[in-house]
């Protein structure tokens, strides 16, 4: 069985979700600090494949941030031994903060954060 764990990589926060490829539905696991995140997967994992959330520009373009995104997944993520890819991350938040207020439960940013993770994870679980 693989097991997959999905980041939404954030300066502040990093929200964090995990699907196997035999029940193919991603969860929301976690929201933490950047500097949490290689104790979190130590604890959780380990994990074949990594997906990360790539933010560009709405005309497709990088921005910073995807600088950002790309160094982090290199500098941090690079020696997991996990296989890493990069999924789209477009209207992620926008989309996570509309499950949650539908959902009728108080939340805060940080889940936010660990349902868009579940989202960008849930988008390539569905490609494969």
């Amino acid at each position: 069985m693989k097991r997959f764990l999905g980041v939404d990589y954030g300066a502040t926060r990093v929200g964090l979700a995990t699907a196997s490829d035999e029940s193919k539905l991603a969860s929301p696991l976690r929201t933490i600090k950047p500097h949490e995140l290689m104790a979190t997967i130590a604890a959780e994992g380990p994990f074949d494949v990594v997906v990360v959330g790539l933010p560009r520009s709405l005309d497709g373009r990088e921005t910073p941030q995807t600088i950002a995104v790309r160094r982090f997944t290199e500098d941090v993520l690079g020696g997991l031994g996990a296989e890493m890819v990069f999924q789209d991350e477009a209207g992620t938040s926008s989309l996570a903060e509309e499950r949650l207020v539908a959902s009728g439960r108080k939340f805060d940013k940080a889940q936010i954060d660990a349902e868009a993770a579940a989202i960008i994870l849930q988008d390539y679980v569905d490609s494969l």
